[in-house]
């Protein structure tokens, strides 16, 4: 695995590592933000062959990935915009993905199911979905208690959403991951 920077919240190659996520595959990460800190070490992960769509709300977020990108000669990274709180709306094909990432996105809408379910829609039956969150400790930052996604109403809802609880993990000192499989 190519050498991966740690930022001050995640050791994101330790996140990545989890996913199994290799050459040529297909990824997202749904929710990506304006540094694209998973974007760039997923586009190095699945290689030249490989993609890495980019998806968020936010347009000038998207200029910025696709500008870095460029520089960075990176072109399967593929910047899409999307409201992932509409069922059908990303513009990635029905169950290509072999998985998707959501990335400190879930705590920041009150639609969390249906962003649930469009994460779902795009993968591929045994792709994975990682979720990071955070943690429902007191923290001087982050999202207030009451906005955090516990851990225990995921594990609820995965299930009923046709996913298996692959995995739970540390994912840095503030917050915590799942992987799951789309059965």
């Amino acid at each position: 695995m190519p050498e991966i920077k740690k930022t001050a919240l995640f050791d994101i190659q330790a996140i990545l590592k989890k996913t199994g996520i290799g050459e040529r595959q297909q990824t997202a990460e749904l929710g990506c933000g304006n540094f694209g800190f998973f974007v760039f070490p997923l586009a190095r992960l699945v290689g030249r062959q490989g993609k890495v769509y980019a998806v968020d709300i936010l347009k000038p977020t998207l200029d910025e990935i696709k500008s870095k990108a460029a520089k960075e000669n990176l072109p399967q990274i593929v910047p899409i915009w999307s409201n992932l709180e509409i069922f059908k709306a990303t513009k990635i094909e029905t169950s290509s993905l072999d998985c998707a990432l959501l990335i400190n996105t879930l705590h920041q809408s009150e639609k969390k199911i249906e962003i649930l379910r469009e994460a779902i829609r795009l993968l591929k039956k045994g792709g994975k979905l990682l979720i990071v969150e955070w943690k429902n400790i007191d923290l001087p930052f982050g999202p207030v208690r009451e906005r955090r996604v516990q851990t225990d109403s995921l594990k609820t809802a995965a299930p009923k959403l046709g996913l298996d609880i692959s995995e739970e993990f540390e994912a840095g000192p503030y917050h915590y991951g799942l992987i799951l499989i789309k059965l």
